[in-house]
């Protein structure tokens, strides 16, 4: 018996998606069917489904009638994502630490410690190419938000979250020292912890203005490449 046409689109939505995210595929690059089908085995309905649900998403672009294309990476577009990181982010951790109970601190927490747990078998260098480190990464900055009582503000910090993950995982790539390890989760998970509001949204604003500056470094090394 075959497996259902949703779990095939599933799978291979999680795959490109993974791929879109690391890099796989350099910015500008046109994302042809049969290469597709070729590399992960899938046939065209669960890709074109996929590759549908990726452009819903932003993380790749529908040209009309010419199929899809991974989209430049631009340091106006990072910005942009930043400013609305900074815009939704913020007020929703703010959110949740005005209504956040007992489990969802916990639920920081865990998600604090298996961050950690991954982080300390490193050490220095680019955790941040690894790909469980990236999915516990961002599962600490879900769990920081997650008691905002609006689902559609939530939606759309994850959506940017991941948007600037295509961005967060160029720099790595193109990191010119090695990553060092931080305390900024930590301190922000402690504010966070302690209710101090003002506190709490400050430490993320300058994480995620240190993402952009990082970034930017990567950016003005290699634009001509990342803007095709």
């Amino acid at each position: 018996m075959s497996e259902p046409s949703s779990t095939l689109t599933d799978q291979a939505f999680a795959r490109l998606r993974a791929d879109v995210l690391a890099g796989t595929f350099p910015p500008g690059a046109k994302l042809k069917m049969d290469e597709l089908q070729a590399a992960y085995g899938f046939s065209s309905s669960p890709l074109r489904e996929a590759l549908s649900r990726l452009s819903q998403e932003g993380l790749i672009r529908s040209d009309e009638r010419r199929g899809f294309r991974v989209p430049p990476l631009t340091s106006e577009d990072l910005a942009d994502i930043t400013r609305m990181r900074l815009m939704l982010e913020v007020s929703a951790l703010g959110e949740s630490i005005e209504h956040g109970d007992d489990r969802w601190e916990a639920a920081i927490v865990a998600a604090f410690y298996r961050l950690e747990k991954v982080e300390s078998r490193f050490g220095e260098g680019s955790t941040s190419l690894n790909e469980e480190w990236q999915g516990l990464h961002r599962d600490y900055h879900v769990a920081l938000l997650a008691a905002c009582p609006s689902r559609r503000h939530l939606n759309w910090c994850f959506s940017l979250f991941d948007l600037a993950e295509r961005y967060r995982q160029f720099s790595a790539r193109h990191r010119m020292t090695p990553r060092r390890r931080s305390d900024e989760h930590r301190k922000l998970m402690e504010a966070t912890l302690q209710r101090d509001r003002a506190a709490a949204c400050e430490l993320l604003t300058k994480h995620i203005e240190s993402t952009k500056r990082n970034v930017e470094v990567a950016l003005r090394t290699l634009e001509p490449a990342v803007q095709a």
